[in-house]
């Protein structure tokens, strides 16, 4: 990319400045009302359109599309992305990448960032907003390093959030050091639409005064605040806003692009754009919508509430989905209380990608289990532990004390403790992994990336009917009709009627049998509220699932001597990794589970004898 390309891409050489407008429709419109579900499909037909416009970026890589494309939509991530840049020649392809965690949800070694960073320059990303979750910039620094390298440009990014220790003060220094560090733009990346006027206002013009490089505001419409901190962001001299189709916009979405179109036209800040061609693509999306209504979130209008529990747009939709995988959409509002709690606890982390990710599912397994902290995932003791980084405040004493015991609290950059992982990743991914792409995503995703690489280029379909919806309180539960004759010691088929529609249900038979599979949708029983009290089985003593989900990794096997509290498998559960500790010391007489197996909450999963 040439000097003069870039300085005229980001308006050094333009004066006055329009609005310049980043569309948000093919990654984080739908990631943020549809669970990010949308298609490579459904992209390209409209992708020549969107090019046209004269936006100036399209975000369209990155974030949770990449985890959703190999764990639900069985698509190669890094074709997606060469299949747009294709049909997108014009318009810069811009994409989130979460600083040393790439797009995934652990620190990786300098090695695997800088290869993931110039695959993805290579397959057609010209834009990088990079980010960490916790503000803190060690762990940014090889992501801009090698965008820079490669070509690319950057967009270092301050995670908005509302804290006591947070302050527009912070945030000026915190700009300071992104241009030290070499960011060509500087984003406000205000996930979860906490910005006001009175801080948005303020904010950019000690912002302007300060920097010269160009401002960027992402800011979500979750909180009905987005339009009113957009104007003030532009009276201040804001230099480019996201902003998300109409039809794909607002809830826990952007701000429409139209309106913000149709709010500056004529004036000094016009963004240029064409109303009528932005209308023939909401008319499109409008459509597209409609195929993908089973993952709507139920926030499509304004909560308030979001002011407190600060979860942003993106985790909303993904949370509800995850719950009512469960069967526990119920809890919801009780989650969303304890997620400032857990926040707190943590010292005050923004709550992004992956510190949402951890703090979202600490307080959904603190409210599943009743009681808090009884189950801790990894993800939360190493965050506690400083593997993600600097934590903004102090950590509770009560939850470092049960997270830490005799371990230390590192103080270093994470990445520093890592050695090179690219040669182990090779070797493990072996000839399951046909190009560097696949080891990249095989970093990414180990255990996904197996089961997606054996799928790939099958045919897929989802199920065309919605899930049902969960029974009312005082609704009696559905009766199942005799099952259908099935094979001696395989599965037998149930019909169970729910809510009026006819669901065939697959139930196992035997030990280690899958979970329930449903049609159109998983229809199993609700979890407890926790896990019951392990049974016997002979002289055996079992082992039980804690809560829902994946078994994730076995580390025991058959004959091995195992004491009260040592870690003998690993669950996945909302993207997180929960330890499963013996309660029994003795021998591993049998390993009832396989991995990749669903269970549920009181699943005996090992028996001890």
């Amino acid at each position: 990319m040439g000097k003069l390309y870039h300085k005229d891409r980001l308006g050094m050489n333009k004066t006055p400045n329009p609005l310049k407008v980043t569309e948000v429709v093919l990654r984080d419109a739908h990631q943020s009302l549809l669970a990010t579900r949308m298609k490579t499909e459904d992209m390209l037909p409209i992708a020549e359109k969107l090019d046209a416009v004269g936006f100036f970026s399209l975000e369209a890589w990155g974030g949770a599309t990449f985890d959703t494309c190999i764990r639900f939509l069985n698509e190669d991530p890094w074709e997606r992305a060469r299949q747009l840049k294709k049909k997108i020649p014009n318009t810069p392809l811009q994409m989130l990448l979460r600083g040393q965690n790439c797009v995934g949800y652990r620190h990786y070694a300098d090695d695997i960032v800088e290869r993931f960073v110039k695959q993805s320059y290579d397959v057609g990303i010209e834009i990088f907003r990079i980010f960490d979750a916790l503000n803190d910039l060690r762990n940014i620094e090889v992501a801009v390093k090698t965008a820079k390298k490669c070509g690319g440009i950057v967009e270092g990014c301050i995670s908005y959030t509302v804290s006591p220790l947070h302050n527009i003060e912070l945030y000026i220094k915190m700009a300071k050091d992104l241009v030290n560090l070499g960011s060509d733009i500087l984003c406000i990346k205000d996930m979860a639409g906490l910005l006001t006027p009175q801080v948005t206002t303020p904010l950019i013009r000690e912002l302007k005064k300060t920097i010269k490089i160009p401002i960027h505001l992402h800011t979500h419409s979750t909180t009905g605040l987005a339009g009113m901190n957009i104007q003030c962001a532009i009276d201040e001299g804001l230099d480019m806003v996201d902003t998300a189709i109409s039809t794909l916009s607002m809830g826990t979405s952007h701000y429409a692009t139209e309106c913000v179109v149709a709010a500056l036209k004529g004036t000094p800040r016009d963004t240029g754009l064409d109303l009528e061609a932005l209308e023939e693509i909401a008319n499109y999306f409008k459509e597209v919508r409609k195929s993908y209504a089973r993952f709507e979130s139920n926030f499509v209008g304004v909560d308030i509430n979001i002011l407190k529990s600060q979860i942003p747009g993106g985790m909303i939709s993904n949370m509800e989905n995850q719950l009512r995988d469960q069967n526990a959409l119920d809890k919801l509002d009780e989650v969303l209380e304890e997620v400032p709690r857990v926040r707190k606890d943590l010292g005050y982390p923004p709550l992004v990608t992956p510190t949402s990710q951890i703090v979202g599912s600490q307080a959904t397994l603190n409210i599943l289990t009743g009681e808090r902290y009884k189950i801790i995932t990894k993800e939360t003791r190493e965050c506690v532990l400083g593997k993600y980084g600097k934590l903004p405040g102090e950590i509770d004493p009560e939850l470092l004390e049960k997270v830490a015991k005799d371990q230390k609290v590192i103080d270093c950059r994470p990445a520093d403790l890592l050695v090179p992982e690219w040669d182990t990743i090779v070797e493990e991914a072996g000839d399951a992994a046909k190009n560097d792409e696949d080891r990249l995503t095989y970093a990414m995703f180990p255990k996904v990336a197996l089961k997606f690489f054996e799928t790939r280029g099958k045919p897929y379909t989802e199920p065309e009917s919605p899930a049902p919806q969960a029974q009312p309180a005082k609704a009696p539960p559905p009766a199942p009709s005799a099952p259908a004759a099935a094979p001696a010691g395989g599965p037998a088929v149930y019909t169970v009627t729910v809510n009026g529609r006819p669901y065939s249900v697959q139930v196992g038979t035997g030990a280690g049998a899958p979970a329930p599979v449903a049609a159109p949708q998983p229809a199993a029983a609700p979890a407890p509220a926790a896990a019951p009290a392990p049974s016997s089985n002979g002289s055996n003593k079992a082992v039980t699932s804690p809560l829902p989900g994946s078994v994730f990794a076995l580390k025991c096997k058959v004959g091995d001597q195992v004491n009260e509290g040592d870690t003998v498998m690993i669950l996945e559960s909302m993207k997180m990794e929960t330890e499963v500790h013996t309660p029994h010391s003795g021998t591993v007489n049998s390993i009832l589970v396989q991995e990749g197996a669903n269970v549920q909450t009181g699943d005996e999963l090992i028996h001890i004898a």
